[in-house]
């Protein structure tokens, strides 16, 4: 049950499949090299698994920060993008350049080769303390942890950065409006009987819909300076939204002229249509 040891098994499969790959000529087994090139993948995917593990346990509050992945597109927050970080530093490294750029791949190599050599450094220290101690973390362990943590982190952020265009401090400030914008539309909608918290506990589908809806008209008429206020050019808006600027105006000018009444009955009218 010891990370340690379970560390040490995960190394040696690994160790295991990088011999046999080096061992054979993949252009007379083509299919050999592609299965062991998959289960080299797998094993590496489970030593990194059983290496976070051990970070989370030996230095938890000495791990690198991570905020930066809420610059990420979600399509990208991936269980296995940690091992695909790994497979692109040895990529880097090998001068294959698969998804970036000569040019940025060029300049990302002495992060991929600092990152590879800190990881040989930890299956190393870490190897040994599992056959001498494998119940603590000296200080040593731990040193090489954090680097490697660090160097990590470096090399995913620098490397995802020249594959897509992160999400600025402000365009993630303005969905944090957004977020903000739609719990208090939900709070409204539930303080005004639009909505009951049984439709919000059973995951109403038709709340998919009405939230939305609710929540323009909350940010044009009862929050004018939040995330939907018309006063800021549609650059400063959110990219959510600024597509539609003069549609938002248009929908603002309407609402406006309505009662009290009317608006009341707009927005019950909104929670039952389709």
């Amino acid at each position: 049950p010891r990370l340690l040891s379970q560390f040490f098994f995960a190394d040696e499969r690994v160790t295991r499949v990088v011999a046999e790959i080096n061992g054979l000529d993949a252009e007379l087994d083509p299919q050999q090299y592609l299965v062991l090139l998959n289960q080299l993948h797998l094993s590496q995917a489970h030593l990194l698994a059983i290496l976070e593990r051990i970070m989370e346990e030996c230095i938890p509050t000495q791990r690198h920060s991570r905020d930066y992945l809420v610059k990420f597109p979600e399509e990208l927050l991936v269980d296995n993008l940690g091992n695909h970080m790994l497979f692109a530093a040895e990529c880097l490294l090998a001068g294959t350049f698969l998804e970036v750029e000569e040019a940025d791949g060029a300049q990302l190599r002495p992060q991929a080769r600092n990152l590879l050599c800190s990881l040989e450094l930890v299956r190393t220290v870490l190897r040994e303390q599992s056959l001498s101690q494998p119940g603590s973390y000296p200080e040593p362990v731990q040193a090489v942890l954090i680097q490697f943590d660090r160097l990590f982190a470096e090399f995913e952020l620098s490397y995802v950065s020249s594959l897509v265009a992160v999400k600025s401090p402000e365009e993630i400030y303005r969905q944090q409006e957004i977020i903000v914008l739609f719990c208090e539309t939900v709070e409204r909608a539930l303080r005004l009987g639009y909505l009951t918290q049984e439709m919000i506990d059973g995951y109403e589908p038709l709340l998919m819909f009405t939230i939305p809806r609710l929540a323009i008209i909350s940010g044009l008429l009862i929050y004018p300076e939040g995330p939907l206020s018309l006063e800021q050019s549609p650059e400063q808006m959110s990219r959510v939204f600024s597509p539609f600027y003069n549609l938002l105006k248009k929908i603002r000018d309407l609402l406006q002229v309505l009662s009290a009444e009317e608006l009341c009955l707009l927005e019950r009218s909104l929670c039952t249509a389709e």
